[in-house]
């Protein structure tokens, strides 16, 4: 006869790989955007570092030297994947041209800080567990909601183009933005996990506040193509997160949304999208159209292999007064020449094949389709600002974390899709059979043999 104690014995916590995969990839996110301090561009172009570029390079430090005390360097134990391949091609090359880049001293440090974020998102995509990123995303999604409190409870000084715009600490708008529309559709991607409620780590009407509060706080920073973005990013994670039913619902509440927003607030759009602009202003997209033709000259003068690493971020001081080249793919060409942008472009593609592959099957698409969601974000987003195709910022962290997030989703597999069906009824039968038989492995080539987790290096 067992004799059960008094109170319930408590679920046992699931499988982690440890705090560092949570940890390590929000401290380098915190110490590349987040600033107690503002300083002109050509500063950090020059080379100059204070202590808060110092304390950024002492963070990277540590998760790099973490990573190899913890894990070591050593080659891979088994053939890598093809998007892990993409990946470190196009970050060893970005990184090599910083050998003969113009601004040396800044092309090697964000060359070195970018291997270091492509060593994490390796040890990531084998050691890491999906619990360990659904804890990550749920912590950026609590960090990005401090910020927002903390730029309302004390708003620091703004500049003279960003002083009716939303932001926190000496954060630009425009990255205030990036983070508030990945965390919206963070947020948004746990909200509809209606038949999986044991994917959330919290109650549904904290998901709701939070996506007021995070919805509202981007309107407020006036970015627009982070905006934009955003409403891309919702309208493709909810036509993949939830299978065919998922399309049905966009097509039948999107047109009902499109309609009243249009009738109901044009005015209020129309503002947020004119800003108080000009039409020569709005025509040339704030200068950058300007900008993007000068970086097509310097584009043709080192066509093959670029100017190197952090040109572009020097080049248009002087001519535009503007840093960088506000176009993740302008950017790119200038940077690192035709070479690299079609390194950029194939990891691009590469990573939207493998999300649309693993959207398939039913036990990984909610985590796919908001993957999928948060990178059409930042395809948009790249129309107007370089983050994507740059090191050390929030965008490229993540565009890396995104890589690391569908070789998990990979590694652990998941259960076949059966042909998509037509009505609700059958989903709801193929969902419920599929829950009362067994678990068996994935019967899909494109998805390789789950590994051990302590065994499962792939270090490069």
């Amino acid at each position: 006869m067992t004799v059960k104690g008094i109170l319930p014995r408590r679920t046992p916590p699931p499988p982690s790989a440890g705090w560092w995969a949570a940890a390590l990839p929000l401290a380098l996110m915190l110490a590349s955007d987040y600033k107690l301090r503002s300083r002109e561009v050509d500063q950090a172009v020059g080379g100059s570092a204070d202590l808060t570029v110092l304390v950024e390079i002492a963070v990277y430090g540590a998760a790099a030297m973490y990573l190899v005390y913890t894990f070591g360097l050593r080659p891979p134990t088994r053939r890598t994947t093809g998007l892990l391949f993409a990946g470190w091609v196009f970050c060893g090359y970005v990184a090599f041209t910083a050998l003969w880049s113009p601004f040396n001293p800044l092309g090697i440090v964000r060359g070195t800080q970018l291997m270091i974020t492509m060593f994490l998102a390796q040890t990531l995509a084998t050691r890491a567990t999906l619990a360990d990123l659904r804890k990550l995303a749920h912590v950026f999604i609590a960090i990005v909601l401090v910020s927002v409190a903390i730029g309302v409870a004390h708003p620091f000084p703004r500049t003279r183009n960003t002083e009716d715009r939303f932001n926190w600490l000496y954060v630009h708008p425009v990255q205030a933005g990036i983070y508030l529309g990945i965390a919206v559709l963070l947020t948004a991607g746990y909200l509809i996990r209606w038949t999986t409620p044991r994917d959330r780590m919290w109650h549904p009407m904290v998901y709701l506040g939070a996506l007021a509060v995070l919805s509202g706080a981007l309107v407020a920073t006036g970015t627009r193509g982070a905006a934009l973005g955003c409403a891309a990013g919702l309208l493709v994670l909810l036509t993949t997160a939830r299978g065919p039913k998922g399309r049905v619902d966009v097509l039948v509440l999107g047109a009902a949304v499109a309609v009243l927003g249009v009738l109901a607030f044009s005015d209020k759009i129309l503002a947020f999208v004119a800003r108080g602009e000009s039409a020569e202003t709005l025509a040339s997209l704030n200068s950058r159209t300007d900008l993007w033709s000068l970086a097509m000259k310097a584009y043709a003068e080192q066509p093959l292999f670029g100017h190197g690493l952090g040109a572009s971020r020097g080049m248009f001081l002087e001519e535009m007064g503007l840093g960088g080249g506000h176009n993740a793919f302008v950017n790119a060409l200038v940077d690192n020449g035709t070479v690299g942008t079609a390194a950029f472009v194939a990891l691009l593609l590469t990573l939207a094949f493998v999300l649309l592959t693993l959207a398939r099957h039913r036990t990984l698409r909610a985590d796919a389709g908001m993957l999928f969601g948060i990178l059409a974000f930042f395809l948009v987003d790249s129309i107007t600002t370089e983050g994507l195709a740059a090191p050390a910022n929030v965008s490229n962290i993540w565009m890396l974390l995104i890589i690391a997030w569908a070789e998990t989703m990979r590694r652990h597999g998941g259960d076949p899709v059966a042909p998509a069906e037509t009505s609700e009824t059958s989903e709801a039968a193929g969902e419920a059979a599929a829950e009362a038989e067994p678990r068996t492995a994935p019967e899909w080539s494109a998805l390789p043999a789950p590994a051990q987790v302590e065994g499962a290096s792939q270090h490069p």
